[in-house]
């Protein structure tokens, strides 16, 4: 097995404009291959669509979708975007509202993006696995460096437990909420994004809202 590091995901990415999460499946995919991981990301339209996400282009269209659950004890509210009514009235894009907003009802996520998370609970998250991690005696005499990677490792799944766009999309969870974005956009020809959501269910003290 390929080990696919950082600058092979930043290079990729630098080449397509496709997000982290699909260059590094498309570099694991293709055993580290740049030119067929550059392939992939086109054939499936991701490339092109990133490109297109990343564009800076205004999105004042889209919809609020909701979703109740059956017995009225929870809800969710999410804002999707899209640049024009003619995509926000169309069925995939439709679609797609719907089934993010299932998805925030079922996976609470707490924030949109991994940015959107505050600095102070990020370092909380790093100092306390951090102290879980040197107070464990079979980690006794580890470097200062592999501890660090462990952490690292132990981050990146505090971020997806919490991260709406690094999820596992309820509807596949053979990919991230991310890479079903970049299919939607692939499919609709236009920037899209998952503005902002609330959710609540009875009885908590405060609804979660993540906000773009």
């Amino acid at each position: 097995m390929v080990e696919i590091t950082a600058q092979m995901v930043k290079d990729l990415r630098a080449a397509t404009g496709a997000g982290p999460l699909d260059c590094k499946k498309a570099l694991e995919i293709n055993q580290g291959d740049f030119d067929k991981a550059v392939e992939y990301l086109r054939e499936r339209g991701l490339a092109k669509a990133a490109k297109k996400l990343s564009a800076g282009r205004t999105m004042n269209e889209g919809l609020i979708q909701t979703y109740q659950h059956f017995n009225q004890r929870l809800g969710v509210m999410v804002e999707v975007n899209c640049e024009t009514d003619f995509v926000a009235n169309s069925a995939p894009f439709q679609e797609f509202a719907r089934n993010i907003a299932l998805h925030i009802a079922n996976l609470a996520p707490e924030y949109v993006r991994r940015e959107d998370v505050p600095e102070a609970v990020i370092k909380a998250e790093r100092d306390l696995q951090m102290r879980i991690l040197k107070e464990d005696p079979k980690n006794a005499g580890k470097p200062e460096d592999v501890l660090n990677r462990i952490l690292e490792g132990r981050m990146n799944k505090f971020f997806e437990e919490i991260v709406l766009m690094e999820q596992e999309f309820l509807m596949d969870d053979s990919k991230k909420v991310s890479e079903a974005l970049s299919e939607l956009v692939a499919k609709v020809g236009e920037s899209c994004e998952i503005r902002r959501f609330a959710r609540f269910a009875l009885g908590e003290d405060d609804g979660q809202s993540g906000a773009g």
